[in-house]
């Protein structure tokens, strides 16, 4: 078996907050040579655990528009309230994924949940943009909202993983994908490894939530993603227990990237038209 190797440790110490709800680090974003490591993945924000005292108000980021790609939210601890102009729409629990094709565009908010603010606690999520391919970038939008109970786990004795998008080892996740697109969540209970067999073609990420990993006698922590190569047919990543993290596979989008703020399109002129359609109100309200 040949050795997993980290081409690409993705990382951000610096933090921002996304209106007052999301303090995240942004671990690499469109527009930068970081996308040859992680294409069809535009952007990754992490908000790492933090306790958020009891409100009556509502935290979290106003009304914002998206054309041109998908926004995957998952969420770690604490609630988070969603709703766009097509109709989707809810609160996402701990464990939940939404999965947001913005596609044509739509304009959407996303607030701590009514609930989750008043009582408080630690608070903690992922959100990843999923690039669209020309020919389904002024598609329709689209929403999937996941329940944490709704996805397979295939237990594999040190580990559990939880089949998000895609199939692993002949078990598929429920989210849909535009381009062939496997996300699992990897949760080691004891000391162990985990093994992942896909396409030489296929971009893979492993995102440490939690813990600490080792690839060929190298330890990782929190916070970071792994950009790997294989020169054989198979990933192999040691855990330790209680680590968590999420495997992001996916054919690369061979197609040029524009970005502007919140929308990714292929041409700069696209951008421009995308800007006077969300200020004609063409991608819907709210």
């Amino acid at each position: 078996m040949s050795e997993t190797k980290v081409v690409k440790v993705l990382k951000n110490s610096r933090k921002h907050w996304v209106g007052d709800g999301f303090y995240v680090s942004t671990l690499w974003s469109p527009g930068t040579s970081l996308y040859d490591y992680t294409n069809p993945f535009l952007l990754l924000d992490f908000a790492a655990p933090m306790n958020f005292t009891p409100t009556s108000k509502r935290r979290g980021v106003g009304v914002h528009p998206h054309r041109g790609f998908e926004t995957v939210t998952f969420a770690m601890k604490g609630e988070v309230e969603h709703r766009d102009s097509s109709g989707g729409g809810g609160v996402i629990y701990p464990g939940g994924v939404q999965w947001m094709t913005a596609a044509s565009g739509v304009v959407h908010d996303e607030f701590h949940s009514e609930d989750f603010s008043k009582k408080g606690g630690e608070f903690s999520m992922v959100q990843l943009w999923v690039n669209l391919p020309a020919e389904l970038k002024m598609s329709e939008p689209k929403y999937q909202g996941v329940e944490d109970s709704s996805f397979p786990r295939v237990n594999e004795g040190s580990h559990k993983v939880k089949v998000i998008a895609g199939e692993y080892e002949s078990t598929e996740g429920p989210c849909s994908t535009h381009s062939p697109i496997n996300i699992f969540e990897v949760s080691f209970s004891e000391n162990g490894t985990f093994q992942y067999i896909c396409s030489d073609s296929m971009t893979t990420i492993a995102l440490i939530i939690d813990g600490e990993v080792n690839i060929s006698n190298q330890n990782y922590g929190p916070e970071q993603g792994l950009a790997l190569s294989k020169d054989g047919d198979r990933f192999e990543i040691t855990g330790v227990a209680g680590s968590k993290l999420l495997i992001l596979s996916g054919e690369p989008i061979d197609e040029p990237v524009a970005s502007y703020g919140p929308f990714v399109m292929n041409t700069k002129e696209e951008l421009v038209q995308a800007v006077e359609d969300f200020n004609a109100s063409r991608m819907g309200n709210l």
